[in-house]
């Protein structure tokens, strides 16, 4: 039994890879909370790589006066294309790493490229200290939000504080699994090439999915990504629930509810299992309709219990942070209690 369990967890990642993956993340946490999001955008470096590389193209294909098929055709085509360069991209990396390993610092550096978490930090403290200088003092700060905006593709500009802390906590619950659950599983399991084909996935799905809402141009973005990433979001939901154990005001018990079957649950395109987590627990509601970068209209539903409030204050974002540090906090004890295991058996 042991040597089937030791030849079945050999097969599934490569365990040699986990400090790889801490020192990646540690990296990301240094380097993101000194110098704060690239442009604005917290998301990871090559998300914007994928955006300034397609983006624009994508928006003179994705044109809403032309009929459904011809854009589910069109985004089909502009989706095989980052297929194969960041497929051709893994490939490249895993021989850079051979050719110039310098002590495994190649690894980790282009590792950290598909990651984000110190960014992300800074986005959310500083519309936080924002806010909260804005409530005690009344001293509004400029462009508090505008990481939020640009790293969720949401119009903030005509938004109340509620709508600009909304996005903030959505942001917070989907980062934790978009920008480091999600591209750290896939490179346990499949090295370079699986995190750059997730992350390109991912970067398209965020640019063109439009929460799901997308008329057809960023269907099969978010098809690709929603099968090479439901595993990691249900281990982001379960990691995000157990946050809550350990945050002020949070209820684990309401947290473990956002998994029985509850209307009102984020579908997997919103934001999924981590952010119906997220609104359980802090017993709030998240979502909503909303404008994206060009002004179309995202209309997405309400998540969250019923009678939750959609008023959240500075203080929900705060809480918001402190689920999102401590999942991280939990998902690296997970990664540690693996790689202790993987010593155990082999």
């Amino acid at each position: 039994m042991t040597e089937f369990l030791a030849q079945w967890h050999t097969n599934f990642f490569d365990p040699d890879r986990i400090p790889t993956i801490l020192a990646a993340m540690l990296l990301c946490v240094v380097i993101g909370m000194i110098t704060g999001p690239m442009t604005g955008n917290a998301n990871a470096f090559l998300w914007q790589f994928i955006d300034r590389i397609f983006g624009n193209l994508g928006d003179k294909m994705d044109k809403p006066s032309r009929s459904q098929p011809d854009l589910i055709f069109r985004g089909f085509i502009i989706t095989m294309l980052v297929v194969l360069v960041m497929g051709a991209m893994g490939k490249g990396f895993e021989s850079i790493a051979m050719a110039n390993p310098l002590g495994g610092f190649t690894e980790v550096l282009l590792l950290s490229l598909s990651l984000s978490v110190g960014a992300v930090w800074f986005s959310l403290l500083k519309l936080y200290f924002a806010q909260e200088q804005e409530k005690t003092q009344g001293k509004p700060v400029k462009g508090a939000y505008l990481g939020i905006a640009r790293s969720t593709r949401t119009d903030l500009t005509a938004s109340d504080d509620y709508g600009i802390t909304r996005a903030a906590m959505n942001f917070a619950a989907r980062s934790f699994d978009k920008n480091m659950v999600a591209p750290v599983i896939w490179f346990l399991i499949a090295g370079f090439i699986g995190v750059c084909l997730y992350t390109g996935m991912a970067a398209l799905a965020w640019r063109f999915g439009k929460d799901g809402a997308t008329k057809g141009f960023g269907a099969t973005a978010l098809a690709l990504e929603k099968l090479l990433g439901f595993f990691p979001a249900v281990l982001s939901g379960i990691l995000v629930t157990l946050a809550g154990l350990f945050t002020p005001t949070a209820k684990l018990h309401k947290g473990i509810a956002a998994w029985l079957g509850h209307k009102d649950r984020a579908r997997y395109s919103q934001g999924g299992f981590p952010l119906s987590a997220m609104a359980w627990s802090l017993n709030v509601s998240l979502g909503g309709p909303a404008k994206d970068l060009k002004g179309d209209g995202v209309k997405v539903p309400w998540v969250g219990p019923k009678g939750a409030t959609a008023k959240n204050d500075h203080k929900h974002l705060r809480r918001a942070i402190y689920i999102n540090v401590i999942a991280h906090i939990l998902f690296i004890a997970t990664l540690l209690s693996l790689y202790v295991w993987s010593g155990i058996l082999g």
